[in-house]
């Protein structure tokens, strides 16, 4: 979401690099190539101004550490400034009430609430263990009744149907009333956007809102709506006493603006940010780890906790296990990979949280679902035989399975190679490499690796 943000940050602190110390001159140079990233980021003005000046005042009053070189003070404090804009510390879901707590949905008509209530019912029932429903008052958009519906099923939840005819309002009462009679613990309620904001859109909202009474009211805005997503952000938090935000569509290229301005207009947290379509792809959003995404350093900690999430431990232990006993990666172990590295969001995905430099440009574009999906493929058209023996693979067996599986015989050799890149890995691995590969790592981070990274044992 923040490349070109992250590369126009990265280039203003680069100019103070060689200087001996930070002084007016060289910082107002370098905050007027800040002041130009975020505004071409599409951060509000009034954000822009706050936050160049809190930087100017802080950078010209600190006293640089001897062992710091004037960039690298700089960068301190402009991830410091950038965890402020943000919301300095996020916190979780308010879910201390009496059941059903009530969570509503606002925002504009195609900032993603529909799928956003899906994954927060997801979140809640796999994460929070809370039995949830989930209904819709967009009674505007039919298909969003229906997609909810579908959704509601695929995560696990309830889901309220209303009767034909029934009005927001009426759903409303009805849903929370349907919730207490059937046990649910948290309701979530999905409601009507429009393109723009009309006084009779934000006179329903308060209506339904009056009926629910709902302990989280979470206004859900696009990444790339840029300027638009301010203006409604301040309408709706008008209209309503908002306790938070959802950042959505953040795996797009945004510019980024919206998670810049949306906390400081609304004056509420980011929650949640969404990095996908699927139903898992949502994050709680923590400030501190975006800024340091936004300066380039990568998010590690999140990487970890999403590796620990959906990595299978027990398929990572026998191939741990395996290779320890000298056995080598075979196809099949390959299979698993792509398979746990999509389940991830892909390379990309993890890529996005990895310190700039530690990917090469442009490989993390290279590798999308579509290309995951028909690697797993290619394996599969192999025979048992010949994914624990890759080598017996000769032109012959190789036209074989690109006709199998759909694809070229050059599709193979790429898959082919990879996988035999990805052993010589493992055995350097095997060996110890891997502590070396990580503190190769925190090697990159002043003081070593992040707060909240494991220890190194």
């Amino acid at each position: 979401m923040f490349d070109t943000l992250s590369g126009r940050l990265s280039q203003a602190v680069a100019s103070l690099r060689g200087r001996g110390r930070l002084t007016e001159e060289n910082v107002a140079d370098t905050l007027r190539q800040v002041r130009l990233a975020l505004l071409e980021a599409d951060v509000a003005l009034p954000v822009v101004k706050a936050f160049t000046e809190a930087a100017r005042q802080r950078a010209l009053g600190a006293e640089v550490v001897s062992s710091l070189t004037p960039g690298q003070a700089f960068i301190k404090i402009l991830h410091d400034e950038l965890t402020r804009v943000l919301g300095e510390s996020g916190r979780e879901l308010n879910l201390r009430a009496q059941p059903p707590v009530v969570i509503l949905l606002a925002g504009l008509q195609g900032a993603g609430k529909t799928t956003t209530a899906a994954k927060l019912g997801r979140f809640l029932v796999e994460s929070a263990r809370r039995k949830t429903l989930l209904a819709s008052a967009d009674v505007y958009r039919p298909a969003a009744i229906t997609q909810l519906e579908r959704l509601a099923a695929q995560v696990g939840a309830g889901f309220f149907k209303a009767a034909e005819g029934a009005r927001p309002v009426e759903i409303a009462r009805e849903a929370r009333q349907h919730a207490r009679l059937h046990g649910y613990e948290v309701l979530i309620l999905d409601t009507a956007g429009r393109l723009h904001v009309d006084r009779e859109m934000m006179e329903e909202i308060r209506a339904v809102d009056a009926v629910l009474e709902p302990l989280e009211r979470l206004f859900v805005v696009d990444c790339m709506a840029g300027q638009d997503a301010v203006n409604a952000a301040s309408a709706f938090g008008s209209a309503l006493e908002l306790t938070g935000v959802v950042l959505t569509k953040a795996d797009g290229d945004a510019r980024g603006g919206a998670a810049l301005s949306v906390t400081q207009v609304t004056g509420k947290p980011i929650l949640f940010l969404g990095v996908g379509e699927k139903v898992d792809a949502l994050e709680p959003f923590h400030p501190e780890r975006m800024a340091s995404r936004i300066l380039g350093m990568g998010d590690v900690v999140s990487l970890v906790e999403q590796v620990q999430s959906r990595v299978d431990e027990d398929q990572a232990r026998k191939l741990a296990g395996k290779l320890a006993k000298g056995g080598g990666f075979d196809l099949n172990d390959l299979r698993e990979q792509i398979l746990q590295l999509s389940q991830m969001g892909g390379l990309s995905a993890l890529a996005d949280k990895l310190p700039s430099g530690m990917v090469p440009p442009g490989v993390a574009g290279q590798v999308d679902d579509r290309q995951l999906r028909r690697q797993v493929a290619i394996i599969d058209s192999m025979t048992p035989r010949e994914r624990r023996r890759p080598a017996l693979l000769d032109g012959s067996r190789k036209r074989r399975i690109a006709k199998g599986s759909g694809v070229q015989v050059q599709d193979v050799n790429r898959l082919l190679k990879q996988h035999g890149e990805m052993e010589r890995m493992m055995k350097k691995l095997r060996g110890g490499g891997l502590r070396k590969l990580m503190r190769g790592l925190g090697g990159r981070f002043p003081g070593g690796l992040p707060r909240g990274f494991p220890p190194l044992r």
